[in-house]
């Protein structure tokens, strides 16, 4: 017998750890090859990681909920193979069973009449080790060492606002507030479970109210209202990705002043040409030609106009990005959101676009995305006519500063001028609405992409190969 590990697989060059949500396969069981294990996730991504060999699974490395680096041992698959110097050694003990941390010091409940105890009890809470999960939160080692270092318990550093995925604390957030506490914050008051707003600091310089902005910090004084649950309501829990959506979205609106802007296209021509072709485009490319691919290659086209629609921002700084990679965002069976992206779309052709479109949702319907396909974005469509919307308000997929809506294509009675004068014919319309972030899109610049957008649409080539 020989004992094989089997490996976080690497997920994208981005993407250095992550979590167990599901382990599909108990000690004991037997494993085909190529059988998933168990499942995974990172950020908004889940997977399955499949067995690279046929075995029993001996044992697991870790538990539900744990978060793993990429190229760890997550369990260890007995094989039928000869083990002759093939064995693969044991996991750390480490990686199976953490530390366990030192022990609280046991102290005495103050009493109200007490200060001095008080103040020594609200010492020992803020002193006690910051486990690596508190709730849905999780904190790396390194944040864990200095948040011990500088006396920072569990209290108050889940008062700290993370700016990495899912809402973690990096090393930048933690060493920003241990700056700003040394500066005037309270650590005492923290540790009492004050709300920040009531803690004394210093007034905040121009540079560091707008990099608060742009990192999406929540209102202190944002109370969510209070809900009443009647005897007949059923209570759902969200579920991981929905919760991820809502607060990416608070945070957006947050972040980004939203303006949206609109125009009524008339895309007859567009329509016409792909009821000409359909079938012959898919005969011949083996695609199926929606009127996605066509409407992004009018946005790519007017993103190529207009480049200052391709931006971030970031604090005070405006970063213009090279690349046009443009998100699709897409509907799962689960009713969650989604948003594979486009890398480098402008480099794409009609058929090439249309290829990457279906792809991309296909396998966003079927939960193979992989990490690297939804990030990267620069700017987003989202076709909300699928649902027979006319026109819908986008909310900024951050750190974007724009997004585009396109609605259902209705026919509708137009006046058409023409050389003999004006007539009226039956034209298919559609809504496009541009939502962009005020703080750096103005109205002239929102307003003409929108438009810009429109007029391709309008002058499609009817007459085009592909």
């Amino acid at each position: 017998m020989a004992i094989t590990d089997l490996i976080m697989p690497k997920m994208g060059e981005s993407v250095a750890e992550a979590t167990v949500i599901k382990w599909l396969k108990n000690e004991g069981d037997r494993i085909e090859m190529d059988e998933p294990v168990l499942e995974i996730a990172t950020d908004k991504v889940d997977s399955e990681v499949p067995s690279p060999v046929e075995g029993i699974l001996v044992k697991k490395l870790f538990n539900e909920d744990d978060v793993v680096k990429v190229g760890e041992a997550i369990a260890q698959i007995e094989t039928d193979a000869a083990a002759a110097g093939t064995e693969s050694p044991a996991a750390p003990d480490s990686a199976e069973t953490p530390a366990p941390a030192p022990a609280s010091t046991s102290t005495p409940t103050p009493t109200p009449e007490s200060e001095v105890e008080q103040t020594v009890q609200t010492a020992i809470a803020a002193a006690a080790p910051v486990p690596a999960h508190a709730g849905d939160r999780f904190y790396s080692p390194l944040v864990r060492k200095i948040a011990s270092v500088e006396g920072i318990g569990l209290a108050e550093l889940e008062g700290v606002t993370g700016t990495g995925k899912e809402g973690r604390v990096t090393k930048k957030d933690i060493l920003a507030y241990v700056a700003q506490r040394k500066d005037g914050g309270s650590p005492a008051h923290a540790a009492a479970g004050i709300p920040s707003a009531s803690r004394p600091s210093p007034a905040p310089s121009s540079a560091s109210t707008s990099s608060s902005v742009s990192t999406g910090a929540p209102a202190a004084n944002i109370q969510r209202p209070p809900v009443s649950i009647g005897a007949q309501d059923e209570i759902v829990e969200m579920d991981r990705m929905r919760k991820l959506i809502a607060d990416h979205m608070v945070m957006s609106k947050h972040v980004s002043p939203h303006v949206t802007s609109f125009v009524e296209a008339d895309v007859t021509r567009m329509v016409r040409w792909r009821d000409a072709h359909k079938a012959s485009f898919q005969a011949k490319t083996g695609e199926k030609i929606t009127f996605t691919p066509l409407i992004l290659e009018a946005v790519i086209q007017a993103i190529q106009d207009f480049p200052d629609i391709n931006i971030s921002v970031d604090g005070n700084r405006i970063i213009k990005r090279k690349n046009i990679n443009v998100g699709m965002a897409a509907a799962l069976p689960s009713g969650n959101l989604i948003v594979p992206v486009i890398h480098n779309a402008d480099e794409l052709n009609l058929v090439g676009l249309t290829k990457r479109v279906n792809d991309l949702a296909n396998r966003a319907r079927n939960n193979q995305l992989k990490p690297d396909e939804i990030q990267g974005g620069t700017y987003t469509l989202t076709n909300v006519g699928t649902f027979g919307n006319v026109m819908g308000t986008p909310i900024i997929n951050q750190p974007q500063v724009a997004i585009m809506a396109a609605g259902a294509i209705r026919k509708k009675p137009a006046v058409i001028e023409t050389p003999e004068g004006d007539t009226i014919a039956i034209r298919h319309f559609m809504f496009l609405s541009h939502s962009y972030d005020h703080r750096v899109v103005d109205g002239a610049l929102g307003g003409m992409f929108v438009r810009r957008v429109a007029d391709y649409l309008e002058q499609f080539d009817d007459q085009r190969s592909y």
